[in-house]
């Protein structure tokens, strides 16, 4: 795994923007690679301040298309693959939490650092079968807040911003994840009251 991770970087930081959309779209799907398109991300940003919505943007793209591989696997029966990677218990725990709260049960781990499980969540919103549109907007906002929060770190922690998340990892997540919510609640309180205010025709 380590000559893989070796690899994944040496060849994004080669080819910039795009090489970085491709990494993004290998973690998201068939390999694991730990903090790769984080560290991307703050290293590129740190180069190159001027790009830094071009880095953060690819790295938000290139997760949502492999984000959606294994969508796609879940929909088309995605259960097997669910019992070889992860224990009954913690998949019909997670199963609940996205019946309960829907796309906010998406977002939310895609906000979140390892060891949450994200791709657990991802397979089980294709076998739960939330729809395409729903799931792909999830998880713009969330890897969008994720890529784009650590870029604007980057710019004034440099190559420090990755061991600066890692000592206020709790707090930056519990800051992020308490104004998602609230957000997503205002959001829906307004949708509320205006669908109340118009008038039945």
């Amino acid at each position: 795994m380590g000559r893989i991770v070796e690899w994944a970087q040496g060849f994004a930081l080669a080819l910039g923007a795009p090489g970085l959309f491709v990494v993004a779209i290998l973690d998201s799907s068939f390999l694991t690679l730990p903090e790769i398109n984080d560290i991307l991300v703050v290293l590129m940003v740190t180069r190159h301040t001027t790009f830094l919505p071009l880095y953060a943007g690819a790295a938000t793209a290139g997760s949502i298309v492999g984000s959606l591989v294994l969508y796609s696997i879940g929909r088309k029966g995605g259960e097997a693959v669910l019992q070889k990677r992860f224990s009954v218990e913690r998949s019909n725990r997670a199963m609940a939490f996205i019946q309960k709260y829907g796309v906010l049960a998406i977002i939310i781990p895609s906000l979140l650092p390892p060891p949450m499980p994200f791709k657990m969540f991802v397979l089980l919103s294709g076998i739960a079968r939330i729809p395409a549109p729903r799931f792909i907007a999830a998880v713009a906002v969330g890897r969008g807040i994720r890529y784009f929060g650590e870029a604007l770190l980057a710019l004034r922690y440099g190559d420090q911003t990755m061991s600066f998340l890692h000592e206020h990892s709790r707090t930056v997540a519990l800051v992020l994840a308490v104004a998602l919510t609230a957000g997503l609640a205002v959001h829906f309180l307004a949708g509320r009251i205006r669908s109340r205010e118009t008038p039945v025709k």
